[in-house]
């Protein structure tokens, strides 16, 4: 099971980080109006000034949002790691009085590793523009297993 303690710190972490940025963002955008406003729509030292730390303040803001949005990314593979191991190797817990079926038979854990690595060539493959389909067996270090049909093709 997942530990989720260190993803809850973290996720505080970019949630202060983005609300920070957000309220420093919008102090900015008040300063911006208070310049113009004082200015009377003039151009000045002080509204050119508080342009400029309104677009900083803007770029930090995008900054955090970036690195929130990566985050949650990140998180969201993990969990469908986690529920992809527990879902290929049965140890999916069902709710109380429920039994826990996929109809799917369950894998070995390290079959399911050798999948996921042939997967990762696979990727890499296809990025390097490679032709995935011709050469994809080459690159696996895993041996095949006689016990799954698809492996005793090879």
């Amino acid at each position: 099971m997942l530990n989720t303690a260190p993803c809850r710190c973290l996720m505080d972490n970019h949630v202060d980080s983005l609300n920070n940025a957000y309220e420093e963002f919008v102090a900015a955008a008040a300063n911006v109006l208070e310049a113009k406003e004082s200015s009377e729509g003039q151009k000045t030292a002080a509204t050119d000034a508080a342009l400029e730390n309104f677009k900083q303040r803007w770029e930090l803001f995008r900054v955090a949002c970036d690195q929130a949005e990566e985050f949650v990314e990140s998180v969201k593979q993990i969990i469908g790691s986690e529920c992809l191991v527990d879902e290929a190797t049965g140890s999916v817990a069902g709710k109380p009085g429920q039994a826990a079926t996929s109809g799917l038979p369950p894998i070995s854990a390290v079959r399911l590793e050798q999948m996921s690595k042939a997967v990762r060539w696979l990727v890499i493959e296809l990025q390097h523009g490679g032709t995935a389909g011709c050469s994809s067996h080459s690159h696996s270090s895993a041996p095949f297993d006689a016990r799954f049909s698809e492996d005793a093709a090879q």
